[in-house]
């Protein structure tokens, strides 16, 4: 399809592109009109197209669209059509791939001859199977590990003089169908791009639209061993560090649902030291001081340990009891989703038999009317009479399972907003028991620290008080050297430090208090939220489902009417 084109690698070629754009169209940017347009265009003809016209078109509903042909400038606007799923925007002046994070369902994409540069912009567009960037001005290959769905890349006739990126193909597992060819790299004569792809992506099945044979693919590993032994390690490489980076993620994730993040190690007594310069003054003393600060940490330590194993073990038992909940809430929805399928499938057989015996007699009645009989004849009047007494059994049959769906869902909306006020009760007293286990950890916490202010009061006055009798100011650091002859100074000091490392102790407290509070909340108003739109959507679901039978009821004369007169019409 593509070689059908004009090549942009060449660049006497390159002008040509101008002769298959329509040169009566103004350079533009995507609108809503021409969206509109272009859908009635492709999705129908003739005179069903003019009466669609008459309608507005249901945006929402838009999976497909062609914009070719449309002197396009600037992508803008897709946004409105969000379940998009293929789109074509080949043959326009589009320079930059933009404003296409709105289409998370698009999986085909075309972009052939166009002006673009660089590939960008398309990490969101996860479910991508088919990328079309034939006959552009791109340069390199990047910005593409997000399509890990790709089974057909198209990237012929470009400005790519170099293999580099190539390699990254190989984490898109699904990758089937590659073309590079028309590029410079692929006119190289000392460097035969074929064999280095099928080498470097041994997934590969069809390159340049042909299919790979495996005595080629064998030539093709010969020629280029190192290289691929070189990419294979890379490649071990990054996804080892992806895994480690997944793992680390995933802790920190647990971590900070425990509330006990940066509580595994010795980041809070260094945060009591951050911006502490009373602190920094102090610990110039010498090396009774530091000994001290090193058994401070110490005992820091050992407890915020004990707050992080509180705080991981009080995450599994609330993480269970979550987990419970959502099981159970999960098990009634279904078992009252099963008890409502089968009052609706009770239903339709019923209505079945009600149908068809209202067909019969309304055909018979039709018929009569049709062929001059009085509609106050004997025989009609009993049809209508039949017809009638079905009209009220099915209603009556109707407004007992609507009766019937609303109660069950009205109990299940009673139930579930019950257990999850039980839940916020028992989740509630989990959380509060953890918030005043780790209290009395800080309660130590702060405890330790005044113990360290006071011995540090202590070092420190007998490291002033023997400098002073021995009048030995040599070693003394200067900005100790400030506060030798004023022991108000120095208390200062002691007691600015003391303050910081209680300040910072107070809010790690503070924030497990409030992250657990915020926890609940979020929780339980997530899950009303959720509840209130099931319930809502439920009732809707119930009322639709009726009317729909209601109207297949009234329309069923209308459409027995239509059936005999083209019956008719055919005899």
């Amino acid at each position: 399809m593509e070689n059908d084109y004009i090549k942009q690698g060449d660049d006497s070629n390159k002008p040509l592109l101008e002769e298959v754009i329509y040169p009566d169209i103004e350079p533009g940017i995507i609108n809503r009109i021409m969206i509109e347009n272009s859908f009635l265009q492709d999705a129908y003809r003739g005179e069903e197209r003019r009466l669609h016209k008459m309608e507005p078109v249901v945006l929402d509903q838009i999976t497909s669209i062609r914009l070719e042909f449309k002197n396009i400038l600037r992508i803008d606007h897709l946004w409105i059509i969000p379940n998009l799923t293929k789109l074509s925007l080949n043959c326009n002046k589009i320079e930059v791939i933009e404003n296409m994070e709105m289409l998370p369902a698009l999986t085909e994409l075309n972009l052939s001859f166009n002006y673009i540069e660089k590939i960008e912009n398309l990490e969101k567009l996860v479910n991508l199977e088919v990328l079309s960037l034939f006959n552009n001005r791109i340069e390199k290959i990047e910005n593409m590990d997000a399509l890990e769905k790709l089974v057909i890349l198209s990237l012929g006739c470009n400005l790519i003089n170099s293999v580099a990126g190539i390699e990254r193909f190989r984490f898109m597992t699904n990758l089937k169908v590659l073309n590079l060819e028309g590029n410079p790299v692929a006119k190289r004569t000392d460097f035969c791009l074929l064999l280095y792809v099928i080498a470097i992506l041994p997934k590969l099945n069809y390159y340049e639209y042909t299919f790979i044979k495996n005595e080629l693919r064998e030539e093709a590993c010969a020629l280029f061993h190192r290289e691929l032994r070189e990419v294979e390690d890379k490649q071990e490489q990054e996804i080892q560090s992806r895994e480690l980076e997944e793992l680390e993620q995933s802790e920190a994730k647990r971590l900070a649902s425990s509330f006990v993040e940066h509580l595994d190690g010795h980041q809070l007594f260094e945060s009591l030291w951050r911006g502490d310069e009373d602190g920094r003054i102090l610990m110039l003393v010498g090396q009774q001081a530091v000994e001290l600060a090193d058994e401070y940490d110490k005992d820091i330590f050992e407890l915020t340990q004990e707050i992080y194993k509180l705080g991981l073990e009080r995450f599994g038992e609330r993480d269970e009891e979550i987990q419970d909940f959502l099981n159970n809430l999960k098990e009634g929805q279904e078992e009252l989703q099963i008890m409502g399928q089968k009052g609706i499938e009770d239903f339709l057989q019923f209505k079945e038999t009600i149908f068809e015996e209202a067909r019969t007699t309304l055909r018979q009645l039709e018929y009569n009317t049709m062929h001059g009989e009085d509609e106050e004849s004997p025989e009609n009047l009993v049809l209508s009479d039949i017809v009638d007494k079905l009209n009220i059994q099915f209603e009556d049959a109707m407004n007992d399972l609507w009766q019937t769906l609303m109660t069950q869902e009205l109990y299940l909306h009673e139930a579930i907003e019950e257990s999850t006020t039980n839940f916020h009760r028992k989740i509630a007293e989990l959380m509060s028991k953890f918030v005043e286990q780790s209290q009395s950890f800080f309660v130590q916490l702060r405890e330790i620290s005044v113990h360290f202010s006071e011995n540090m009061t202590e070092i420190v006055t007998r490291f002033i008080s023997t400098k002073l009798a021995l009048q030995d100011f040599e070693d003394v650091p200067s900005d100790l050297r400030m506060c030798m002859e004023d022991r108000d100074a120095i208390l200062n000091l002691i007691a600015g430090m003391k303050d910081t490392h209680t300040l910072r102790i107070d809010e790690r407290e503070d924030r497990i208090a409030t992250r657990s509070k915020e926890f609940i909340d979020q929780m339980i108003d997530n899950l009303n939220n959720n509840e209130i739109e099931r319930h809502r959507s439920k009732i809707l679901e119930i009322n639709s489902f009726i009317e729909i039978l209601t109207e297949a009821m009234a329309l069923l004369p209308h459409d027995i009417r239509e059936e005999l007169a083209a019956e008719e019409y055919v005899v």
